[in-house]
């Protein structure tokens, strides 16, 4: 849980470097939290008529932008650009190519994106 948190209180920080720990139990958490908001919505009869709960409409929105800050660390942690999410775009390669990416260790040491988030 204490990844999560983390991953909230750096809400809008898209510099820096994320370890793959801290991306990955940030969306496992997140999704865990999407499927239960989606089981109340359920039951409470609070989907709309597209199919979409408002509970976990709102959750969505408000992890949109730690979402994009986690990812662009990830990537800062690779030593990549987050212009490369923008690879995402393409249908199926895209996302294969950044799951490959945030898989992926982070270089050691130091890189231009900061120090590494596993000295710490």
């Amino acid at each position: 849980m204490d990844w999560y948190i983390t991953v909230l209180k750096k809400y809008a920080v898209f510099s820096g470097r994320a370890r793959r720990k801290e991306f990955w139990m940030f969306g496992l958490l997140s999704i865990l939290i999407s499927i239960g908001l989606g089981i109340i919505d359920a039951f409470a009869g609070f989907m709309t008529e597209y199919g979409v709960g408002i509970l976990g409409g709102i959750y969505s929105l408000a992890i949109l932008i730690p979402t994009f800050a986690v990812c662009f660390r990830r990537l800062h942690d690779t030593d990549r650009s987050a212009w490369w999410l923008l690879i995402g775009l393409v249908p199926i390669i895209g996302s294969i190519v950044l799951l490959v990416f945030y898989c992926l260790d982070g270089t050691p040491g130091d890189n231009r994106f900061g120090a590494n988030p596993k000295a710490a």
